[in-house]
């Protein structure tokens, strides 16, 4: 997997609702690229597996917690992961195992199945390959899950940089 002079690497960040955990992965890996000077070479989203929130700005928890670390939640948008994002994209990461049992039994292709990953797995520091859901508790736990996801969004960014790099 590797970006081309003329297409991006393409990154889908999947959760449940689209307005906690994969908003935050988007934000921070999207900003991982951009200050590496690799932006134009990264294309990044986000989606839900399920419906509920489409259209929904991210939980005001996920704002709060992104701004306070440094980051802009505030543009994202919710909507529900779609069969097209398989075709669309490069690389297709899973906040936790249910996710990844959702959108495995999504897949239509063994090409489509080797896109998915969890997000997790990409930091060797992990304990767990579950982000855990932040929604019912309370904002700790919003800073908590944004420290996971911001380690092993560094960890994924390392492994990806040097694929998308342009060859001198």
């Amino acid at each position: 997997m590797t970006a081309s002079a003329v297409e991006p690497f393409r990154v889908v960040f999947v959760c449940t609702g689209n307005i906690c955990r994969s908003p935050m992965a988007d934000v921070v890996f999207r900003e991982f690229a951009d200050a590496s000077g690799l932006g134009a070479r990264v294309a990044s989203t986000s989606a839900g597996t399920g419906d509920w929130h489409v259209g929904e700005q991210a939980d005001q928890r996920t704002i709060d917690a992104l701004a306070r670390a440094g980051y802009d939640g505030t543009h994202h948008r919710a909507r529900q992961f779609t069969h097209a994002d398989f075709a669309h994209g490069d690389l297709v990461v899973a906040l936790d195992r249910s996710h990844e049992r959702i959108l495995r039994g999504w897949a239509r292709t063994e090409a489509d199945a080797d896109k998915i990953a969890l997000l997790l797995s990409f930091d060797p520091t992990a304990r767990t390959l579950d982000v855990p859901d932040p929604y019912y508790a309370g904002p700790r736990m919003f800073d908590e899950v944004l420290g996971m996801i911001e380690s092993a969004s560094r960890a994924l960014f390392r492994q990806l940089e040097p694929a998308i790099r342009p060859v001198p």
